[in-house]
């Protein structure tokens, strides 16, 4: 693929690997992101992020949970009227009346949650087989009203396996038609993920799609989804920035780049549009990211070493991936790890005439000016210390 430097060693490492295929993502920033603490979107805010993951790519769109709230019974329904062509899902536990809100609504599709492991079922106070019985009535109840379900089994890395198999079976047959692995508390290694996903598939069969949904307390949301994938997963959830309870969810935008660069999966991505749509979101949200955030970061294009400075004109030789991709600008900063080639850089950027005898001594007053800053130094500073060393 054009704009991807990753060298030959995957491919190699990959080779005989199954076919890497399409993946396809449904997006639950509006429902599981909004869970991160301290971010609360009102309805109007939900419909602009879901016409952004529409033209992102993401084909199906979790709206929101309609009967936590009227806020989000009211961002369901105008993302529902919204024209879009990804599909509109919500969300229910595997009660009646969470079915009826959906109903009510005219949704077309829902997962239907419950919890699996038995440190849920005993913090509630729930048996095995009463669980099962509403899994089985809720699903029944649902699918009797025309509702696609996806059954959504809760803390399912930490059940024990007999009883997820039990709990899967139990969905199916009461009428779900997708069936989804949750990695609540983020716990499944990579390889775990692929296990539950093999699991899943063999309890069900191939007519059945398999979602995964796995968490990032360990770091290792967007390694596990990949793993899923692999492993025969047909759609991935996460959110937009990984955002959602504790350390978030799966990225969409880190999970699609990786598919994409490293082992060659079609996403349906607009990959050039992850990076405003991460800013926008992040905007309504009212939070900031960590700047050397994965794909979506303010650093990843911005250079403020020396020795990187020197490689500057030769993007290929100081990035895996070009950052036209993923519609971001290359640029210069100055600062204390500044070089000769910064000074040169910077100087031609702002139109700046530095003769090549007075860059060293301005590259010295840059550092030094950084240095007791703590910080960089900003273009106008740098014109100032242009004039006085002039």
């Amino acid at each position: 693929m054009e704009g991807i430097w990753t060298g030959d060693l995957n491919e190699r490492a990959l080779a005989g690997s199954p076919a890497s295929g399409r993946v396809r993502f449904y997006d639950t920033t509006l429902r599981d992101g909004e869970q991160t603490v301290g971010v609360v979107l009102a309805p109007e805010q939900k419909l602009v992020i879901a016409q952004a993951l529409d033209e992102l790519g993401v084909e199906r769109i979790e709206a929101g949970f309609p009967r936590v709230s009227e806020d989000d019974r009211r961002a369901v329904e105008l993302i529902r009227d919204a024209g879009l062509r990804a599909e509109v899902w919500g969300f229910s536990r595997a009660v009646q009346a969470d079915v009826d809100a959906i109903v009510d609504l005219g949704l077309q599709a829902t997962v239907i949650e419950s919890p699996l492991s038995d440190l849920k079922l005993d913090a509630l106070g729930v048996s095995r087989e009463k669980m099962l019985g509403r899994i089985a009535d809720a699903v029944s109840y649902a699918a009797g009203k025309g509702i696609l379900v996806a059954f959504f089994g809760v803390d399912g890395s930490r059940a024990d396996l007999g009883f997820l198999e039990s709990a899967y079976r139990a969905a199916v047959d009461a009428g779900a038609r997708e069936a989804v692995v949750v990695d609540t508390l983020g716990i499944a290694a990579p390889e775990t993920a692929a296990f539950l996903v093999s699991s899943v598939r063999d309890w069900l069969g191939p007519d059945v799609p398999v979602h995964y949904h796995g968490h990032n307390d360990f770091g290792l949301a967007t390694a596990a989804a990949i793993a899923a994938f692999r492993a025969g997963a047909e759609w991935i959830q996460g959110t937009i920035n990984g955002m959602g309870e504790r350390a978030g969810n799966a990225s969409i935008g880190e999970v699609a780049m990786a598919l994409t660069a490293l082992y060659g999966a079609e996403t349906g991505i607009e990959l050039g549009k992850v990076r405003e749509v991460s800013a926008l979101v992040r905007s309504l949200g009212g939070y900031e990211l960590e700047p050397w955030k994965s794909v979506v970061g303010e650093n990843l294009f911005v250079r403020e070493s020396g020795a990187v400075a020197a490689q500057f004109h030769d993007p290929p030789s100081i990035e895996p991936f070009s950052s036209t991709l993923v519609g971001a600008d290359r640029r210069i900063v100055l600062g204390k790890k500044s070089g000769i080639d910064s000074i040169r850089i910077k100087a031609e950027e702002l139109g700046v005439d530095v003769p090549e005898e007075r860059r060293a001594a301005l590259l010295a007053a840059v550092k030094k000016l950084g240095t007791e800053k703590r910080g960089l130094v900003t273009d106008d500073e740098f014109r100032r210390l242009v004039q006085t060393l002039a």
